[in-house]
């Protein structure tokens, strides 16, 4: 996945921390994309009814 800088607060570290440990993931970054991923994951399939699946696409150079 690309790389975004994201500002957090101790609250919200808190609680990414926690989902974290529920997700068995080794750090913040793999948590902020799994719920990411998750979110995208729900809402596609609430839109067209069925599951999918998300891969990361390369950039290739022209």
């Amino acid at each position: 996945m690309p790389f975004q800088q994201i500002t957090i607060n101790d609250e919200e570290h808190a609680l990414l921390e926690k989902v974290r440990l529920q997700q068995g993931l080794e750090t913040i970054e793999q948590t902020v994309e799994w719920l990411a991923k998750s979110r995208l994951r729900r809402q596609s399939k609430q839109m067209t009814g069925r599951g999918r699946a998300l891969y990361l696409v390369e950039r290739t150079k022209e």
